[in-house]
């Protein structure tokens, strides 16, 4: 498909990044698992944190690691079927459609969502993660339809930065709900009125500005496709063929496991991060607000870090400018490990800030700059979630079982370490490939 690369475009596929973010911020990050671990740490009295889940007792917080990675499993499992059948009918934003519309309505079921009903909670959360992961491979795949190589890194860090901003914006009305309420009539609750009233703003944003992205987005050609009965063989039969091409191209398939190894670290330290904090820093009711502060801080850092990568990529080279990014995270981690006071957490959220979103940014933009000419995005895009997803699954069920074998995130912690490690070896290794290929360090 030919690049369109107008702005107003761009500012339109941005707007879902500005719609589902907030999803990201409110449920992932920071209202959600505060709310969680709030109404889930006294209810088996004199076991603190802990759950019975249809029967089965676990850490509050290992049960929503574990609910996690089910869904990130799923999405892996589902998601290149799903994007191959949506290549081969050419109908990607139905997908989107469709996707975006689940994970707004589930965050909407949270409403409902109180201390006496905690199997209904998890399941709506775990649908509302499963529209919002599996959306991003349709989301993403519009990348390279609507900007040329030269343009993805700028664009895909717009992105981004509508999302901070978006989300930051609802995120300050969420916080005024919880901590003024009597603003708004709900002075006299049991302090979940607030964060429920929350859930169902994300979900009626997060519908609603999609609306401006799925009106925009161009329709895709359907020349050249046979109107074949079976929808799955056909998907099978796009994937397969996108899979040959790919063993074909070393740099991208190195990248690709490049990108699984850091991510297993990156994306798994977003997820838990909140909660590693209400458990290890404030553990009290009334420092809540100071997480709130603290998660809205790294995003507001967040705008500055992703733009300042892209800028630096022109001028270094986006797996020059990726490295880094991982150096850091290393770094990240082992100042994590040794945290205890809230002052150096303040310190360590700015730090997280400035990687957090260019990291995700230059991955992104990355990866599309390696793709070859082609229609088929959102089969390729597959790979790449696909990638995301397993790293998830597999960072979340070792985080979570490590701190239910120790009873301690920090020894979780610890273990992502690693992964970071291998990630940084398996760029170095890209770029070698890299540079025999005549990529050099990837500016254009």
């Amino acid at each position: 498909m030919a690049s369109t690369g107008t702005k107003k475009l761009e500012n339109a596929w941005a707007m879902y990044d500005w719609a589902n973010s907030s999803y990201n911020l409110v449920i992932t990050s920071t209202i959600f698992p505060a709310y969680y671990v709030g109404i889930t740490s006294n209810i088996i009295p004199g076991e603190p944190n802990m759950v019975h889940f249809f029967g089965w007792k676990v850490a509050n917080t290992v049960l929503q690691d574990y609910a996690l990675g089910i869904v990130f499993l799923l999405v892996a499992i589902t998601s290149p079927i799903l994007s191959s059948i949506a290549d081969y009918r050419r109908n990607k934003k139905v997908w989107l459609r469709w996707l975006s519309f689940v994970g707004a309505a589930s965050c909407s079921a949270l409403f409902f969502f109180t201390p006496d009903r905690l199997e209904m909670g998890i399941f709506f959360f775990s649908l509302a993660a499963l529209g919002f992961w599996s959306s991003l491979v349709f989301y993403n795949s519009y990348l390279p339809d609507i900007a040329p190589p030269e343009e993805r890194d700028r664009v895909s860090a717009k992105g981004f930065t509508y999302g901070y901003v978006g989300s930051v914006l609802l995120q300050i009305i969420c916080f005024l709900l919880i901590i003024k309420p009597g603003w708004f009539g709900m002075s006299g609750d049991d302090g979940t009125l607030g964060p429920r009233i929350s859930f169902l703003l994300v979900g009626i944003w997060w519908f609603g500005f999609a609306q401006i992205t799925l009106n925009a987005m161009p329709a895709q050609s359907r020349i050249a496709r046979p109107s074949g009965k079976n929808l799955l063989a056909n998907g099978f039969r796009e994937l397969s063929k996108v899979l040959k091409e790919v063993n074909l191209m070393p740099v991208l398939k190195r990248f690709l496991l490049s990108f699984f190894l850091y991510s297993v670290g990156v994306q798994t330290v977003m997820l838990v991060a909140a909660a590693f904090a209400k458990k290890e820093i404030f553990p009290k009711k009334e420092d809540e607000a100071k997480l709130l502060i603290t998660i809205i801080l790294i995003q507001l850092i967040a705008i500055p870090g992703a733009l300042l990568m892209s800028r630096l990529s022109k001028k270094i080279g986006n797996f020059n400018v990726l490295t880094c990014a991982v150096v850091i995270w290393i770094c990240i981690c082992v100042w994590g490990y040794n945290l205890h006071s809230q002052n150096q957490l303040y310190i360590l959220a700015c730090i997280i800030g400035l990687v957090m979103g260019g990291i995700q940014s230059m991955s992104r933009s990355t990866y599309s700059k390696l793709l070859p000419d082609t229609q088929d995005t959102t089969s390729y895009f597959s790979f790449y979630d696909v990638t995301e997803k397993i790293a998830l699954f597999i960072g979340l069920f070792l985080f979570g079982g490590i701190e239910h074998l120790t009873g301690s995130m920090r020894n979780s912690l610890v273990s992502l370490i690693f992964f970071f490690i291998l990630g940084l070896l398996a760029l170095l290794y890209t770029k070698a490939a890299a540079n025999k290929k005549g990529y050099g360090t990837l500016h254009d």
